[in-house]
């Protein structure tokens, strides 16, 4: 598998915005009783942000939602704060990050935020993003 794995370059994976590995769940976790949100909830969410990201790109002709943004719009419509910028510099250090994860980060912390209504992206949102670029890592695969 790790053969495999190795094929795929570094290139593609910075053009997929979420890496999420898939590991087996134990019986307990899946047979024990949790809330769940429901899928209405979800939707309306989702719809939520939706409708934010039209009204923020509602000038633009091209660019419709964060996934579509250029690295200039990336870079005023995802601004950070200090503590997220420490953040982010440090992931890009310690788990080499390319300029292209750069962007795709912040595209996807700036969604985490919309779907969360809120208008600066925090740190929490950053560290979130963060974590969907599990490829990214030499170790991933084990």
């Amino acid at each position: 598998m790790q053969r495999y794995l190795n094929r795929v370059s570094g290139p593609l994976l910075d053009r997929i915005d979420l890496h999420v590995e898939v590991t087996p769940v134990p019986f307990d976790d899946l047979s024990a009783k949790r809330y769940t949100e429901d899928s209405a909830s979800v939707r309306e969410r989702v719809q939520k942000a939706r409708f934010i990201q039209d009204q923020r790109f509602a000038h633009s002709k091209t660019v419709f939602c964060n996934a579509r943004m250029r690295s200039r719009m990336v870079q005023e419509v995802c601004g950070i704060d200090q503590s997220g910028r420490n953040l982010l510099k440090n992931a890009m250090d310690r788990l080499g990050f390319s300029a292209r994860a750069y962007d795709r980060i912040l595209k996807v912390a700036r969604t985490i935020a919309d779907l969360e209504e809120e208008t600066l992206i925090k740190t929490v949102h950053l560290a979130e993003a963060i974590q969907y670029r599990s490829l990214d890592r030499e170790d991933w695969a084990g």
